[in-house]
């Protein structure tokens, strides 16, 4: 089949700026064009050229300003030029794309996938919502918690609604114990920041306020663990290291820790693993309904032990012992109590971040992710 993949205006594919969705798209892109002939539209960059071709799958860049509306624009110019015909034109987190490509491309199937909640009303009107839903075939739903949302809009996209959850790289996320290239990443890091007799508590994520690093800055005032460190990783913005207020606060909180708090600034896309194989713990703070964050997936595939929060999809990740759930995400104390728990045992979390591993490992690789789309494609 001929298939188009419309990524979101905000980064380019390939996920050289990162991006949850576009590294979503490069994990299966690849097993797709096994089988199909795939284009993927995603916005222009500077470091990449607006068409290429890369290992049989086409690449169209386009420009966005990180706009809809001109991204849109940009699609429709696409779709009203080209002489294919797609089988298939597989939509990213915008239901607003839904109708303008159906009119252009009305014998392709199209399939909405819906990282975040972008059917509430003050994303997309009744009316433009429930044509969309129309138009689709299925809506593939990163967490069942997505899928609840968009329904409980629109209650006659139920039967419309397959969760399919997210995936990883095993090979680049790998416990440290069991992977060569994993050993020699954490003894990189752990030399370069003077890591290696502590024990790293990990947050990795966009440094906002509903991500919640800070809260976790605060609780290790309650961290009894005299070799705890805790490693911040991000930045306001994907490759972007400028300091926005709630940075300025969270590095405020930071210099006041009694326990040592390292704030790395932006990580390339293609490095961030490596703090994973560094950490011994990892910690996702949010504050607000996350539809399910793909630093758990990661996390468990370095067989890391977690705690996460009670908000949106997360908890949906926490099965088979592999981490404990936060029930109020601003209270330190909370956190804290975990994070002493598991500091004192560091052998027993090992443990912990193994069963995750094998959770991922059975569930949770790109390969599961790209033949659970397949049978969505095949099936629609």
């Amino acid at each position: 089949m001929k298939v188009l993949l419309i990524c979101t205006e905000m980064l380019p594919v390939p996920n050289i700026r990162g991006g949850a969705i576009q590294t979503y798209i490069c994990g299966v892109s690849g097993l797709f064009s096994e089988k199909h002939d795939i284009t993927i539209i995603s916005r222009e960059d500077p470091d990449l050229p607006n068409e290429e071709v890369v290992n049989g799958i086409r690449y169209v860049r386009i420009l966005s300003n990180r706009i809809l509306d001109i991204y849109m624009q940009g699609i429709i110019n696409f779709l009203s030029e080209t002489k294919e015909q797609y089988d298939i034109i597989h939509i990213f987190n915008r239901p607003k794309l839904v109708l303008p490509v159906s009119e252009l491309a009305p014998t392709s199937r199209i399939i909405l996938s819906m990282h975040n909640d972008m059917f509430k009303p003050e994303k997309i009107s009744r009316a433009e919502g429930a044509a969309a839903i129309e138009k689709i075939d299925t809506i593939i739903t990163i967490s069942k918690y997505i899928g609840q949302a968009i329904v409980a809009y629109f209650p006659e996209a139920a039967p419309k609604i397959r969760p399919i959850y997210s995936g990883v790289d095993l090979s680049r996320f790998a416990p440290w114990k069991e992977s060569e290239s994993a050993l020699r990443a954490r003894k990189n890091i752990r030399s370069q920041y003077n890591l290696e007799s502590k024990k790293v508590i990990l947050f990795v994520g966009r440094l906002s306020r509903n991500k919640g690093p800070h809260v976790l800055v605060k609780a290790m005032s309650h961290v009894k663990d005299p070799d705890a460190v805790l490693v911040i990783v991000g930045a306001a913005w994907y490759s972007d290291d400028s300091i926005s207020d709630y940075i300025a606060y969270t590095r405020a909180l930071a210099e006041r820790s009694p326990i040592p708090v390292i704030t790395t600034g932006y990580v390339q896309a293609d490095e961030v693993h490596n703090w994973f194989c560094a950490a011994d713990i990892f910690v996702c703070t949010s504050i607000w309904e996350e539809p399910l964050a793909r630093v758990h997936y990661e996390a468990m595939a370095a067989g890391l032990p977690f705690i996460t929060t009670s908000r949106g999809g997360n908890p949906e990740i926490v099965q088979n012992d592999n981490g404990y759930l936060v029930e109020d995400p601003e209270d330190p104390l909370e956190y804290a109590n975990y994070l002493n728990k598991m500091l004192s045992n560091i052998e027993a979390i090992r443990q912990m971040g193994l069963r995750g591993r094998k959770l991922v490992e059975q569930n949770f690789t790109w390969r599961h992710v790209a033949n659970n789309i397949l049978s969505v494609w095949a099936d629609s």
